[in-house]
C-alpha cells in the first residue's frame, strides 16, 4: 500500500473520529435524560400537580407572548424590511440587541424599569398596578428575549415578497392597507409561521429573564425551565421529566420549521 493512501485513509478516519465525538458529545446527554427514567416514573411526575401547572403556566404565557411579539414586531419588521430611513441601522441593531444580552442583563434591565423604584413601575405602583412577580412579569420577559427572533425573520420574509405584486394590487384600486393583508402578508406567510415558531420556541424555554422579573413562584410564575432549576434539588423525577417534554417541544418546532422550510424552497 503506497504511503497516499495511507495518509487519505488517515485523514478519512481521523474526519470520521471528530464526526462520531461530535454527535456524540450533543446528542449522549439528552439520551443520558431518557435513560434515567423510567415511563411509569415519567407519567407520574408529569401528573403531579406541581408539574402540570408548570407545563400548562409555559404553554399560556408563550402563547400570549408570541400574540403580542406579532402584533407589535410585524409593523416594525415591514418597515425595516421596504424603507430606508435615517437611522435605520441602529434601531436594528437596538431590535436585535436582546438576542446577544445575557439573560441575566436583560431581566435587571427589566427589573430596572417595572420595579417598583423603575421609572415605569414607579408610576404604575403609585395608581396601584404591580408588574413584577407576576404572571404578566413572565410574558413581558418572553416578549423581550424573543421578540427580536420573530422580527429578524419577518423582515426578511418581507424583504422577499415581490414588489410587483404589491405594485399591481395598488394598480387596481387596493389600498395600502388592503394590499398589506391580502398581498404582503399571503406571499410572505411562510417565513412569518417560521418567525412565530422560533419566537414561542424562545419563549417557552426562557430562563434567566423570566427569574429575575418574575420569581420563581408555583401556579403563577414557575414556568418549565424555572420548574426544573427549582425541583432538581428535591425531586430529581420531576426535573428530568420537564426536561423530556421541553425537548419534544423542541424537536416538533425543529420538525414544523423544517417542513415549512421545505415547502417555501
Amino acid at each position: 500500500m503506497s504511503s497516499k493512501k495511507i495518509k487519505t485513509k488517515f485523514a478519512i478516519a481521523i474526519f470520521s473520529l471528530i464526526i462520531i465525538i461530535t454527535i456524540l458529545f450533543f446528542t449522549l446527554p439528552l439520551l443520558s435524560l431518557l435513560f434515567r427514567i423510567s415511563p411509569e416514573d415519567f407519567v407520574t411526575a408529569i401528573l403531579d400537580p406541581d408539574v402540570n401547572s408548570a407545563i400548562v403556566l409555559s404553554l399560556i404565557t408563550a402563547g400570549m407572548a408570541t400574540v403580542i411579539i406579532v402584533l407589535l414586531g410585524t409593523p416594525i419588521a415591514y418597515l425595516n424590511a421596504r424603507h430606508e430611513y435615517r437611522g435605520r441601522n441602529f434601531v436594528e441593531t437596538l431590535l436585535d440587541l436582546p438576542i446577544v444580552l445575557p439573560p441575566s442583563v436583560a431581566g435587571l434591565a427589566l427589573l430596572v424599569l417595572f420595579g417598583r423604584r423603575g421609572l415605569i413601575g414607579g408610576f404604575l405602583d403609585d395608581i396601584g398596578i404591580t408588574i413584577i412577580f407576576t404572571t404578566f412579569a413572565v410574558i413581558l420577559a418572553q416578549v423581550f428575549v424573543a421578540g427580536p427572533l420573530y422580527i429578524r425573520q419577518a423582515k426578511t420574509a418581507f424583504a422577499m415578497v415581490d414588489q410587483v405584486y404589491e405594485s399591481a394590487a395598488r394598480t387596481l384600486g387596493a389600498g395600502p392597507f388592503v394590499t398589506f393583508v391580502k398581498v404582503t402578508i399571503p406571499l410572505a406567510w411562510t417565513g412569518l409561521v417560521s418567525g412565530i415558531i422560533l419566537g414561542f420556541a424562545r419563549g417557552i424555554g426562557e430562563f434567566g429573564a423570566t427569574i429575575m422579573v418574575a420569581g420563581n413562584l408555583p401556579g403563577k410564575t414557575q414556568t418549565m425551565p424555572l420548574a426544573i432549576y427549582g425541583m432538581m434539588q428535591s425531586d430529581l423525577t420531576a426535573s428530568i421529566a420537564l426536561s423530556l417534554v421541553l425537548i419534544v417541544m423542541s424537536c416538533i418546532i425543529l420538525i414544523l420549521i423544517r417542513m415549512i422550510s421545505g415547502r417555501s424552497s
